[in-house]
């Protein structure tokens, strides 16, 4: 039996552990996907209804909490995202105020140099580095640097709010604690989407309320994200490291499920982010856009690019093609900005070769479509060169992920190797008696991201409509799912290293 006296007796140690709970833990970064976060959120949102109303009470509200999430992210972080929004707020605020165009540029380019110049730092200074290293044969020994999570969305939100405001296209915010709560809103802080200022700003001024549709389709979001990250991304993740911790164990079969798994992996686990932030977003009342539809569908890299991580793809477009000639420059020039975009994309997931190669290959890959354009316009579009033209592009990106995933550029040519050499086709069906929930997932996976749009739509409609009981059913359904099929700790999320 307990005594009220031990309960006071513990009264300090009860405070110790809450603590502990709230301060930052280096091994356990706060993630949509676990309990602590889910707590806070719910803890927070009745604050943050009653706040609504007063837009200044809520700005300051969110982006406390906002810097706070952060915190429990990345530590001592989030003091150099203030410092950032601060340096670029000024600066947007002077180019508003500066009529001299030449002026103006140097301002932007001011402001982006220095957003470049940190993100360069923590990403990308072992990189160059160490290839300095091996080009003269020094003794490389690398900097002792922590790489704060997020970076690379927000400097990217950074950069595209002061272009926007050099450009005219919206005028620089009234205050400094409405563009800190751009820059540092917690739904796509850490991992996106990249939201961009002349969407969301506008969201933050009206400062409407969430309806109870908004609410309901956030809700059904966070259902879907979880599902997606938490039961099928960590579960199928596991067979996946095994094929890719140590490819030379494996033969073709095994290391070719290892592939299509980690391309179903890291859908799953990039877009059940985006859904989460996406719902969390709505369910406050805001709109941050899609950022995955359905791209495994693609028939081609063109369209794959249209539907894989939008909101990159169309910040590329917009603030790196469309600024160094887009397709206004003859047809060589084309082809080059498409390689060049897809170049710096790939070295924005991570300082290393391997990335570089994984986006130069897409560049490559995008170029030889458009070439393409005027022989495949002649070819009927009939069912075999639908399903043909489908295959040879998720192929094409399913063996690029090797490269992305895969710990070196050895590594992956391993694995590809495996698959074309030795590969055996009487194992297919040893496999799904080896792992069958494995393949369940898979395949249930499968048929979902390829039903019909509209379908989708008729679900997500039907949960927003049903009662409150369906509800509550639905959502207590995939949490047993996820506590059925959970790992033994929760993963991060991969882009979380980006």
């Amino acid at each position: 039996m307990i005594h009220l006296e031990d309960l006071i007796n513990n009264l300090p140690l009860v405070g110790r552990n809450l603590l502990s709970m709230l301060d930052y833990d280096p091994s356990a970064p706060m993630l949509f996907s676990s309990g602590l976060f889910w707590l806070i959120f719910i803890i927070m949102l009745p604050v943050y209804a009653l706040l609504k109303g007063s837009k200044p009470k809520m700005v300051v509200f969110i982006v406390f909490f906002s810097l706070y999430f952060y915190y429990k992210s990345s530590g001592l972080f989030f003091l150099m995202l203030i410092c950032t929004s601060l340096i670029d707020w000024l600066i947007s605020r002077r180019i508003a105020k500066t009529y001299s165009m030449g002026k103006r540029k140097a301002w932007m380019w001011l402001s982006i140099v220095i957003s470049l110049s940190i993100l360069g730092y923590f990403k990308y200074a072992n990189f160059f580095l160490w290839n300095w290293n091996q080009m003269v044969q020094g003794n490389f020994q690398p900097l002792d640097i922590i790489l704060p999570v997020g970076i690379s969305f927000y400097t990217f939100q950074s950069i595209s709010y002061v272009v926007d405001v050099y450009k005219e296209r919206i005028a620089p915010t009234r205050n400094w604690f409405d563009y800190l709560f751009f820059l540092s809103f917690f739904p796509a802080l850490v991992a996106g989407p990249i939201v961009r200022a002349d969407y969301f700003l506008p969201q933050l001024e009206k400062n409407k309320r969430a309806t109870s549709a908004m609410v309901w389709a956030g809700l059904w979001l966070i259902i879907i994200g979880i599902i997606k990250k938490a039961l099928i991304a960590d579960y199928i993740a596991q067979y996946n490291d095994l094929i890719f911790n140590d490819p030379s164990l494996y033969t073709g079969v095994q290391a070719m499920m290892g592939v299509l798994g980690y391309t179903m992996q890291i859908y799953c686990d990039f877009s059940g982010y985006s859904d989460m932030a996406i719902g969390l977003a709505l369910i406050m009342g805001f709109r941050l856009g899609m950022n995955f539809n359905s791209p495994y569908q693609s028939r081609n890299l063109t369209e794959f690019w249209r539907r894989w991580h939008i909101s990159l793809s169309s910040w590329l477009r917009d603030y790196l093609y469309i600024p160094l000639g887009g397709n206004r420059k003859g047809t060589f020039r084309t082809y080059l900005n498409n390689f060049l975009t897809m170049l710096i994309g790939g070295l924005w997931h991570g300082a290393a070769w391997k990335f570089v190669f994984w986006g130069a290959m897409h560049g490559v890959g995008l170029a030889i479509h458009k070439a393409s354009q005027p022989i495949l316009k002649k070819i009927p579009d009939n069912w075999f060169t639908i399903f043909f033209s489908w295959l040879l592009t998720f192929i094409y990106v399913s063996l690029l992920w090797v490269f992305f995933r895969a710990a070196s550029f050895e590594d992956s040519i391993l694995i590809i190797k495996n698959i074309f050499v030795d590969f055996h086709p009487g194992q297919l069906l040893e496999f799904p008696v080896q792992r069958p929930q494995w393949c369940i997932m898979m395949v249930a996976l499968i048929i979902f991201h390829f039903l019909p749009e509209r379908w989708g739509e008729k679900i997500e409609n039907w949960f927003i409509l049903s009662p409150w009981i369906i509800k509550l059913g639905v959502f207590l359904l995939a949490v047993q799912l996820v506590i059925e099929f959970m790992t033994a700790e929760v993963a991060p999320f991969i882009y979380f290293q980006f």
